[in-house]
């Protein structure tokens, strides 16, 4: 998309690895100046150095664990005291956590998959909204799973926490608009690092049940990311694209 961003601030969280960082690549080559947002400052560092270098915008690595509401306010006035603005706020950061079965999850367990996946984004929506709102623009996009509609038994929690994601979009777009718009990525199986744990069989599983006969790879979310970020998406709110590969 060229210069589609070119002047543009975009907030991305989990920003250093796997989506995020294919997400923070494409906006930077859009020419949009970019905060990357992980709990690993080195990782986020290192990524803006290489930004800097090959695309000649701003870059600024914030460590930032979106499960706790005070980092998620730090992040928001780091990125206003560094730019003055936040055009768009990518709420990727997610995880989920293996269990040998449903009761043996913890309240601990529990609770940090809600706070990484749906708590942070409600956050970070909230405050950098307000001020979007407040300047007359801006787009969010969050980034979900298809557990939020085909929960597996082995991640509950973090469907709960993904479908959450997908009701706070809808409703953060009412609050927010006409001036920000928000929209949702229901991502498919991807091959990031949470794939290098399945089991060949789960692979297989995946490959077998997608229409396109192929998992996900992080390029694969660049246009639908620089779609939702940039104002080819100007008359969508409120949506959600299911990015899946044809998953039946």
């Amino acid at each position: 998309m060229g210069d589609a961003l070119s002047g543009k601030v975009v907030v991305v969280t989990g920003g250093s690895r796997g989506l995020g960082r294919e997400m923070v690549l494409a906006f930077a080559g859009a020419g949009a100046d970019v905060v990357i947002a992980s709990r690993k400052l080195e990782a986020c560092d290192e990524l803006a150095t290489a930004v800097r270098e090959k695309h000649g915008v701003r870059a600024l690595a914030v460590a930032c664990n979106v499960g706790v509401w005070e980092q998620c306010d730090a992040l928001a006035d780091a990125a206003y005291a560094e730019f003055g603005r936040v055009d768009v706020l990518v709420n990727n950061a997610g995880m989920s956590l293996l269990y040998p079965s449903l009761d043996q999850v913890t309240e601990s367990m529990f609770d940090k998959i809600i706070a990484t996946n749906l708590k942070g984004a409600f956050r970070l929506s909230a405050v950098i909204g307000a001020r979007m709102a407040a300047a007359g623009r801006g787009s969010i996009v969050n980034i979900s799973s298809m557990e939020a509609t085909h929960p597996e038994p082995m991640a509950v929690p973090y469907a709960a926490a993904k479908a959450g994601l997908e009701t706070l979009g809808a409703g953060i777009a009412q609050t927010y608009g006409p001036a920000v718009r928000v929209n949702t990525i229901r991502c498919g199986a991807f091959d990031t690092d949470i794939a290098k744990a399945w089991p060949p069989e789960m692979r297989d599983y995946m490959v077998q049940h997608t229409a396109l006969g192929r998992i996900g790879v992080p390029a694969d979310i660049v246009g639908a990311a620089l779609f939702f970020a940039s104002d080819a998406s100007a008359f969508c709110t409120g949506a959600t694209l299911a990015l899946d590969g044809g998953w039946r």
